[in-house]
């Protein structure tokens, strides 16, 4: 098996999520900036690329609305180095920017996927990157999410960040921790993704045992 080129993809990390007004509840906010300090270190010392994306939202939005301080990146991206940068303005950071254009340029074939929310922008990203023919990693402690209540139903940060994780690392993403991949870079190798039959195969076997 050939050595992943990988890009690290560090998505939305904007005060938004740590003062602002949609507080990461799942993982704990403090613990997810730390691994995501600690990936973007390992890619710039592993030769990894960086690329920093923000969300930036009309004047007047209720969030991330440009020139606002809840729009502003997090110190701890804020602070390190990057590669490459993306401004957008859907969820997905493919669209409506040049991030396809840039990673094609630099022949990268694996996205490292870290960042906010795991179940907003970065699962419509990894979908986005699958359908273009990348291999994804998806960092699940450099992460998190936020309750949710509405029409449908009420569902907790943790419950929406389990099952996400558990549905990309299924069929779109290899989901690991932030050190599990470290490994992987300094090793040079892949992390391995599960399959939806494998997922369901391991699901059945396990009620029918109890």
């Amino acid at each position: 098996m050939s050595t992943p080129r990988r890009a690290l993809l560090v998505i939305d990390v904007q005060n938004e999520y740590v003062t602002g007004d949609l507080p990461i509840e799942y993982p704990e906010v403090q613990s997810s900036l730390a691994n995501i300090g600690l990936a973007i270190d390992a890619a710039r010392a592993g030769g990894v690329p960086v690329v920093v994306v923000q969300h930036l939202s009309p004047a007047g939005s209720p969030i991330f609305a440009r020139g606002t301080p809840g729009a502003e990146l997090h110190p701890v991206v804020a602070s390190r180095e990057h590669d490459h940068y993306v401004s957008k303005a859907q969820a997905s950071s493919f669209a409506g920017t040049d991030l396809a254009e840039w990673l094609a340029a630099q022949q990268i074939d694996t996205l490292t996927v870290a960042g906010y929310m795991t179940h907003n922008c970065d699962a419509s990203t990894i979908n986005h990157a699958v359908h273009a023919g990348f291999a994804v990693e998806f960092l699940e402690d450099a992460t998190g999410s936020l309750p949710y209540e509405n029409a449908a139903g009420s569902a907790s940060a943790e419950e929406i960040h389990r099952v996400f994780s558990v549905v990309l690392h299924s069929s779109f993403a290899a989901v690991a921790s932030t050190e599990a991949w470290i490994a992987a870079v300094q090793k040079g190798v892949a992390l391995e993704r599960g399959s939806i039959y494998a997922s369901n195969q391991k699901a059945r076997a396990r009620l029918a045992s109890v």
